[in-house]
């Protein structure tokens, strides 16, 4: 190990991709993570706990999580639901460390200190985080490298791209941030704030099918953050099922000649569907259509993107217009990428030619931060631009500023 260069060819780093909304991780170089489960941990205090005990249990100092879809799934007394990233940034960092423990001992299988880590993280993450995060890998899981990059640099790398601007719209916010030459542009991120989805309680319930259900006797006091978590899996359920976004902006004549689509909810209700599969995702690009968001200063998807590249340097712009990558769960729903190309076409000044870089493969529209960071990490070419092992020891945690922009 001459130069404190790290030559890591011989064992596979670990690619993690720690979104709001799931955990990705897996082996650089292999095309889809091992790992994706929920960020969202279930906590309980340790004596109130017992019982069966599953496979996503951890316990620490007095506290046990439960981690991944089964163990979070099991309804328990009093057991509250929380997730240790805010704004796609880490704020419980003992959670973080349940999740990372869960995600080596029971996913990738192996010792840390036998891989070296690529981790992904918000363009907006601070200084004092990185640093932190830093020096929780190397102290104490050992691991012989790390490096640390944004996810709209990897998602421009998993589509063939150092240069072009990075739309994202994930579970709880949708930004849009100009990446040249592998490195964020800061200055030109924007953001239209959190664009997740609840289906809106002033949309009339209409009578469909009676419920058909029986509800268990002596069920868990549970939480309601566990009570909401589970809504919000069938509302995203539901979300992938119904949802359309409209080939031009709502119009509740035309919304009303869509045809409608079954879909019936876990306690056996269910009902035909019509307009509000195009009213409900049409916050994502006018989010005047959002009740109870009044005077919001949001702006809509399509906006975002312009709003983002005019804040760059003139001469970068043609850049960008020819290469929109669109990423992020909400980005599957069906009909997105045709209205948001659609609203550009019309924003685009003539000048600029417009392109739309999104993935057919829905595998790698949710995954492609953790996919670019697998090609990243399993270049030759990339091995010396890890933090190695001696260079954390010689030069401390704040190396992390040096080598990873």
């Amino acid at each position: 190990m001459s130069g404190g260069v790290y030559g890591g060819d011989e064992v596979g780093a670990l690619v993690f991709d720690i979104g709001s909304f799931s955990v990705r991780a897996g082996y650089a170089g292999e095309d889809c993570p091992k790992a994706d489960f929920p960020t969202t941990v279930g906590l309980l205090a340790a004596e109130e706990g017992g019982g069966l005990e599953l496979e996503g249990d951890k316990e620490k100092k007095g506290k046990i999580f439960h981690i991944d879809t089964n163990a979070l799934h099991v309804p328990r007394d009093g057991a509250e639901v929380m997730s240790p990233l805010k704004n796609g940034m880490i704020e419980d960092w003992e959670c973080f460390r349940a999740i990372l423990d869960h995600t080596y001992s029971k996913h990738v299988k192996s010792e840390p200190n036998l891989h070296p880590v690529l981790m992904s993280e918000a363009p907006w993450n601070t200084r004092a985080k990185r640093e932190k995060l830093t020096e929780l890998m190397f102290e104490q899981y050992n691991i012989p490298a790390f490096f640390l990059c944004k996810t709209a640099v990897l998602t421009a790398f998993a589509n063939g791209r150092s240069t072009g601007l990075v739309l994202d719209s994930g579970a709880t916010h949708t930004t849009a941030i100009p990446v040249h030459d592998g490195y964020v542009l800061q200055q030109g991120g924007a953001s239209a704030g959190g664009c997740s989805y609840a289906v809106p309680p002033q949309e009339p319930v209409r009578e469909g099918a009676p419920p058909n259900w029986k509800k268990k006797e002596k069920l868990p006091q549970v939480s309601k953050s566990w009570h909401n978590y589970m809504c919000n899996e069938v509302i995203q359920d539901f979300q992938a099922s119904v949802l359309q976004v409209s080939d031009s902006p709502y119009d509740e004549q035309v919304a009303a000649q869509m045809p409608t689509v079954h879909y019936e909810m876990p306690n056996g209700y269910n009902t035909d569907y019509g307009a509000e599969r195009l009213r409900i995702p049409e916050g994502l690009f006018d989010p005047s259509n959002v009740k109870g968001l009044s005077g919001n200063t949001m702006l809509g998807v399509g906006h975002v993107v312009t709003t983002s590249i005019g804040m760059c340097d003139i001469d970068i712009r043609p850049g960008l217009y020819g290469s929109v990558i669109v990423t992020g769960g909400n980005t599957l729903l069906q009909g997105f990428t045709d209205r948001l190309n659609r609203e550009l076409s019309q924003k685009t000044p003539p000048s600029m030619r417009l392109k739309l870089i999104a993935s057919n493969s829905t595998m790698e529209r949710k995954f492609s931060p953790w996919i670019g960071g697998s090609i990243l990490a399993s270049l030759g070419t990339f091995q010396q631009m890890w933090i190695s092992k001696q260079e954390y020891e010689e030069g401390g945690k704040q190396c992390v500023e040096r080598k990873c922009p």
